[in-house]
């Protein structure tokens, strides 16, 4: 596993554009599926917050970690749970991560729905791609499959 592969945000998506999906989607407003995940800082113990793209695919919902290892992705490797929110709705989730060999069919349908939007992410790979050149960037980018607690 590459633990450390991290593509941090650059300034204008940290203080514009995740504070303005985040906002959106909290006014119930959300981007394409988009969802405010809340997750017990590890360290902390605070709630942390970010936007996510939810994907559903075959009746499971995944959270997949287009930048790889983020804080987020960290922390909910410790807590477990998190909380995903729209509007007014919240709903707390447990989550496990996929490992890398399942990751394959996930990545694809996750490139088909978001690419526009965070295709940049994956060195190339796209939707299109084999699933031999999947499974060699899978373990850049951590998926969790989220069911309701």
């Amino acid at each position: 596993m590459t633990a450390s592969h991290y593509q941090a945000p650059g300034r204008i998506t940290r203080s514009i554009m995740n504070p303005l999906v985040a906002g959106l989607t909290r006014l119930g407003l959300p981007l394409a599926g988009s969802a405010v995940l809340g997750v017990r800082g590890r360290t902390s113990g605070e709630v942390r917050t970010t936007p996510v793209n939810p994907l559903r695919l075959d009746g499971r919902r995944y959270l997949v970690a287009a930048r790889g290892h983020t804080q987020w992705v960290r922390n909910l490797r410790v807590a477990g749970e998190a909380e995903l929110r729209v509007g007014r709705r919240t709903e707390t989730v447990r989550a496990t991560e996929l490992a890398d060999a399942n990751k394959a069919p996930v990545l694809r349908a996750y490139l088909r729905a978001w690419a526009w939007e965070v295709g940049a992410f994956f060195d190339g790979v796209d939707a299109d791609s084999s699933d031999e050149e999947l499974a060699a960037i899978a373990d850049r980018h951590p998926i969790f499959v989220v069911t309701p607690t």
